[in-house]
């Protein structure tokens, strides 16, 4: 059978989850930028992850899959309901019922599966929302740089959606149930922020928030050793900073954006102090992931040497930032 949701349009977004929580709440009526999404969702972050079954760190400059959601719901009064199952066919039929019913459906994935990614590295904790199927293909939505409205098999879908790994959730598929009024954005705002620098500002271990970027600066000059592929893992850490959803400057720069819609939505101070910081910020971390990239491609260690110095400037700049944030009247 074949069914399209009528009236589906694509949320434009540069980040997998922001994107996909902008179409469904688009598609019910709510019409939020990403920036602004990715604030309330108290999604700014930081983790540097390693440890011994990983062939190279991670670099993350966000909180937690699904956290990101969930904050988004809280604030705004929102009811998500999320399913997972360990089976194919069950998970299948979480998300027809919804189609079938006009209901687009928010899908939590392993993106190296899917027939429109051409950059094919595993990822399990990508989103996309789905909004028809026919025989063969699922219509999905996804990011900007994704192509946005676009589509996949559903042999493959199955694939992304059942993968195992870091990240992962089996078959995690997800609606917002139908919206009433929302609450008074600006409290809801503030709150977010607060809660977001305070979280950054005091990580439970040293690897996240301001202290991990710390960990960073000192761990980079390290990865000679730790690499087995010098050019490749470099090169492939600068390009997800980067460019893999991330916004540019490791969502340095959707959070800026997000502090400047909040100066014109209510004039403070700090967050005016906050923002000043964040366009200084942004450009250091492009700097940073420039720096990899060349240290990748040439093999020069002095680049890795100036972006670990670049990394303790962005932490004492954030950390600035977020204490501004953190006192937020």
């Amino acid at each position: 059978m074949s069914k399209i949701i009528e009236g589906f349009s694509a949320f434009q977004g540069e980040h997998c989850e922001t994107t996909t929580i902008g179409n469904l709440l688009q598609f019910a009526g709510v019409r939020l930028s990403e920036p602004m999404l990715f604030g309330i969702g108290q999604g700014l972050g930081f983790i540097y992850w390693d440890s011994k079954g990983m062939d190279f760190p991670f670099i993350g400059g966000r909180v937690k899959p699904d956290e990101l959601t969930a904050s988004i719901a809280s604030r705004l009064n929102l009811i998500i309901k999320a399913q997972e199952t360990s089976s194919i066919e069950k998970a299948w039929q979480n998300v027809r019922s919804f189609i079938e019913c006009g209901t687009p459906v928010g899908l939590k994935l392993d993106s190296y599966y899917l027939d429109y990614f051409t950059n094919k590295v595993h990822f399990a904790a990508h989103y996309a929302v789905i909004y028809g199927m026919d025989d063969e293909c699922a219509y999905m939505a996804d990011t900007r740089q994704q192509g946005g409205l676009v589509k996949t098999s559903l042999a493959n879908l199955a694939m992304a959606r059942n993968a195992k790994g870091h990240m992962s959730s089996r078959n995690r598929s997800f609606t917002i149930e139908p919206i009433g009024t929302l609450p008074p954005l600006i409290p809801a705002i503030r709150s977010s922020i607060t809660k977001n620098a305070h979280d950054y500002l005091n990580p439970p271990i040293r690897n996240i928030g301001n202290k991990g970027i710390m960990k960073m600066s000192n761990e980079i000059l390290k990865w000679p050793s730790r690499s087995k592929n010098f050019e490749h893992d470099l090169c492939l850490t600068a390009l997800l900073m980067e460019r893999a959803g991330t916004g540019g400057a490791l969502f340095r720069n959707l959070y800026r954006d997000f502090l400047k819609e909040c100066m014109d939505l209510f004039g403070d101070p700090k967050v005016e102090q906050a923002y000043l910081l964040f366009t200084e910020i942004a450009p250091i971390w492009v700097n940073v992931s420039s720096l990899i990239d060349l240290a990748g491609r040439t093999g020069d260690l002095r680049e890795l040497s100036q972006a670990s110095k670049l990394l303790l400037e962005i932490a004492d700049k954030e950390r600035a930032a977020m204490e501004y944030l953190c006192n937020l009247a």
